[in-house]
């Protein structure tokens, strides 16, 4: 018999962001819990800052009966001389039974003790109290609080608990709070429960001023939104996470336009913006493509004049673009200077931010000659000066904006066009779907950067283990790859590494390699054979990796692989003894067979050719595979004589090497 189970906790007001980390995960320990219980179901889960709800339509009153098989110890151990033993009398008393209750079963691997029980199911009301209590404890939001004479902790004080299995009202506590059919209305209906029923509660909510489905009030604001944008003709940017925030905080949103003074739009739009997102949860304005002095705020408030809080809003923002402002002009004032950056300690063992910058203007003038870059003077000063915002008022109150003032610093300074872009995309790429640094310039600032925490984190043993990299380092190594592919730059980590060495005393190359080639197995998306037969080639270039991986990888993804897959690697088995990273000579006056003249002929005319590409030379090789076919079928390797031998073998072998250049095929599997 099934009944609607209904679960409301209710809270104060949750904060959003620490919420929101734990939503994906609240489902699946709701779903645990009821599996651990025999009682899994289909259920929903809705959420508003003041409710956490669990909903179940169709819900098991009693657990199922169910078997309990137990086994014990071998019957050969269990007795002796047909007497029990303390195996025998230990499994017993687990049971619960005399040993004479206990049955033999044999599982192939002898006779065992055996015990089986029918268990009768028990009332869902009566596990209930216990499972709502864990399911609660088990939600980490980071940071609990105590309430009242509490010992126990949660991260907002519980205010209510309702849970009604049909319309029985379950027996339950939680942090002392009793189980009734109240709840709370939204704040500006009534500060006074509502009572309701298991088939009136979604509705007695709505009348009570609470939006429950998360879904329904996102798309209440986005449509409030569209319409604010069509009266006004205006643009307003959907920040998605900003979005959801506003979704967690609200349980009867209201999209409002309001509006600040012009002069604030002197400020960098993003200053703007930060400031509006981060202290106040509005939403930025944009008309023909240009900030505006408007804002969206999303009200919480049930009412029918909006007046006093689109008032009360614009009063808060304006100290804080205020204070913005005061910022910006002193930051003007007092120029980007890098000076101050030699009392900002970088980590423990690395010295200061100033002496980072030094170490990175030492790769990126390396990197300048590598990617031959005539402006060496010009890059070495971006370097220098690209961490100077951070001693700024700017940066100071809004940390995400560093490396931008220091944009909008330099570029008001009259400096080079190259050196303020370079530094606004000196930490390009930062995340999955990031932007990447716009030109070869820019990437040898963002590419010293990288290769610095790099080096100089491993160095001081900073090396990321399992799931923690507080440097970001795993983030850093797909970086250096994206850019070295995106602009085509030769970036080799052992060379630089071998080149720099002096700058950083401990490292240990081997381990820092290592790390950096097992991020490319998560990095690109290929077999990874594929890419071990592509580091087995020797090659260290990133680019020139990528561009064998975009060569062979459609070759083996291909239907005719296996074909060839077959060929090669008789070609690699057959030359497995031999010293491939040596000179093979071949000496064709001991040829033989019309095969091995034909393979040699062909091998011979493939490799004295040029290609653009890989991709036309990985064609060339495979299409040796006719000519091998036919030495493997007709030419005996082993030849007696040990001279010809040898140069069968040395024959295979050059082909082998040619295929080494781009890959060594012998370790790829399908």
């Amino acid at each position: 018999m099934n009944k609607p189970l209904l679960i409301e906790i209710g809270v104060e007001e949750l904060p959003a962001i620490p919420f929101l980390k734990e939503l994906p995960n609240i489902e699946k320990k709701w779903a645990d819990i009821l599996e651990k219980n025999r009682l899994l179901c289909d259920f929903d889960f809705f959420y508003t800052p003041r409710r956490l709800v669990l909903w179940h339509k169709d819900f098991q009153v009693k657990q199922e009966d169910s078997i309990q098989e137990q086994f014990g110890a071998p019957v050969k151990i269990a007795f002796k001389d047909n007497e029990p033993t303390g195996a025998a009398l230990g499994f017993a008393k687990k049971c619960g039974v005399d040993v004479s209750q206990l049955d033999r079963i044999d599982q192939g691997r002898g006779e065992v003790l055996y015990f089986k029980k029918e268990v009768k199911g028990t009332d869902s009301k009566d596990l209930l109290n216990e499972m709502v209590n864990e399911f609660i404890n088990s939600l980490n939001f980071g940071k609990s609080m105590r309430w009242a004479c509490r010992t126990d902790s949660f991260i907002r004080p519980i205010r209510s608990l309702a849970i009604l299995l049909g319309e029985e009202i379950v027996d339950a506590q939680l942090y002392g709070v009793k189980s009734s059919n109240k709840a709370f209305a939204h704040r500006m209906v009534s500060y006074e429960p509502f009572t309701f029923d298991s088939s009136t509660y979604f509705d007695k909510l709505k009348d009570n001023g609470v939006i429950l489905y998360p879904d329904d009030r996102r798309n209440l604001i986005l449509n409030q939104m569209k319409s604010i944008e069509e009266n006004n003709g205006v643009k307003i940017e959907i920040d998605t996470e900003l979005l959801e925030e506003v979704v967690a905080i609200t349980e009867y949103p209201t999209a409002l336009i309001g509006k600040f003074d012009e002069e604030f739009l002197e400020l960098p739009e993003e200053v703007i913006v930060t400031s509006m997102k981060e202290h106040q949860r509005y939403f930025a304005v944009y008309k023909n493509d240009k900030l505006t002095n408007n804002f969206i705020v999303v009200s919480n408030s049930k009412t029918e004049d909006f007046t006093h809080i689109i008032a009360g809003n614009e009063k808060v923002l304006r100290p804080r673009l205020a204070d913005g402002m005061f910022f910006y002009k002193n930051d003007i004032k007092n120029g980007l200077s890098n000076e101050d950056l030699k009392k900002l300690v970088f980590v423990e063992g690395l010295g200061s931010m100033y002496e980072k910058c030094e170490r990175e203007a030492k790769i990126a003038s390396y990197l300048a000659d590598i990617f031959d870059i005539k402006e060496k003077e010009l890059v070495e000063k971006a370097v220098m000066l690209s961490k100077a915002d951070l001693m700024s008022e700017m940066v100071y109150e809004f940390t995400e904006l560093q490396g931008l003032m220091g944009y909008y610093y330099a570029k008001l300074a009259g400096e080079d066009i190259n050196l303020y872009t370079a530094i606004k995309e000196q930490y390009l790429p930062d995340g999955e779907d990031s932007e990447l640094p716009s030109s070869k310039f820019s990437s040898i600032i963002a590419l010293s950067y990288k290769l610095d925490n790099l080096m100089g984190l491993f160095s001081v043993g900073k090396i990321p283990s399992g799931s923690k990299d507080p440097f970001g380092l795993r983030r850093a190594a797909a970086g250096i790859v994206k850019i070295a592919m995106e602009h085509k730059l030769p970036v080799d980590l052992e060379k630089i590494i071998d080149a720099l060495a002096d700058s950083y005393k401990g490292l240990d190359k081997s381990k820092l390699v290592e790390f950096f080639n097992e991020r490319l197995f998560k990095i690109f998306d290929v077999n990874p054979s594929v890419l071990k037969a592509v580091l087995g080639s020797g090659e260290t270039d990133i680019y020139q990796v990528s561009k064998k991986l975009c060569a062979l990888n459609p070759v083996v993804l291909s239907d005719d692989f296996k074909e060839y897959s077959t060929t090669f690697k008789r070609v690699a088995n057959i030359i497995k003894d031999l010293d491939t990273n040596s000179k093979l000579n071949v000496n064709e006056s001991l040829f033989e067979d019309k095969e091995e003249k034909d393979l040699f002929n062909k091998y011979t005319t493939i490799t004295s050719k040029e290609y653009s590409s890989y991709d036309e030379e990985l064609e060339a090789l495979f299409g040796l595979k006719p000519e091998l076919d036919n030495f493997f079928n007709n030419v005996f390797v082993n030849h007696e004589n040990e001279e010809i031998k040898t140069n069968r073998k040395n024959t295979i072998g050059l082909v082998y090497q040619e295929f080494k250049n781009i890959a060594d095929i012998k370790e790829i599997t399908i």
